[in-house]
């Protein structure tokens, strides 16, 4: 197994507008907003290893329809987790939650879901591909039917995002937009909706496991 990353550390990435993640954080703010400007009524949103939150609590804080949506954020790191209620509080976003608890486990997600905007953002890369793919079936588990899905993946020689855009096809997911940054750590981001039939969510299930 490769030495886990300093996630703290690497959040620091997001401090460069021209690094992958600041346009990661660009592209998923933007889908958020458009998912919610169609989406009209109450909204419940799940992040899972949500890191500080800075995605879903940044597109909040700037919409005045707001008190409408409740998110549940799940992130194991606890230094990550408090930053995010902190910022969730000074943002006076009362309807989200941070969850302390591992994503790569079902139960983590028990009384989140469905929601209506589900968010699988820098989760594929760090995980074996045997998970990827268990993880690509159990994602209806977490939508509402007509969901939007976020994900990203990097890309690089081991390049499996046309698998996983198959995969997601598969399982009841229509794309809705495909996007990749350029340079040499280039990134993508999909957003899929949700056309499956309603899944309940099973408990006890092993999901993933972080590789780094």
């Amino acid at each position: 197994m490769a030495e886990r990353r300093d996630y703290e550390e690497w959040h620091r990435h997001y401090d460069d507008p021209d690094s992958s993640l600041s346009w990661r954080l660009r592209r998923v703010q933007a889908a958020l907003n458009t998912a919610l400007d169609r989406s009209p009524g109450p909204c419940r949103i799940l992040s899972a290893c949500a890191g500080d939150g800075r995605d879903v609590i940044g597109v909040l804080r700037q919409r005045s329809d707001a008190d409408r949506v409740s998110a549940v954020l799940v992130e194991l790191h606890p230094g990550l987790a408090q930053r995010a209620r902190i910022s969730a509080a000074a943002a006076g976003l009362g309807g989200i939650e941070v969850r302390m608890a591992d994503a790569g486990r079902s139960d983590a997600y028990a009384g989140a879901v469905p929601a209506q905007m589900v968010l699988l953002v820098g989760i594929f890369g760090n995980i074996s591909d045997a998970d990827l793919w268990r993880l690509l079936g159990f994602a209806p588990q977490l939508c509402a039917s007509g969901a939007t899905l976020l994900w990203s993946r990097g890309l690089d020689e081991s390049d499996r995002n046309d698998q996983v855009r198959g995969r997601l096809g598969a399982a009841g997911f229509t794309e809705l937009d495909y996007s990749t940054s350029g340079g040499d750590d280039a990134a993508a981001l999909g957003v899929v909706r949700y056309d499956g039939p309603p899944v309940e969510l099973r408990p006890g299930q092993p999901l993933f496991t972080f590789l780094r």
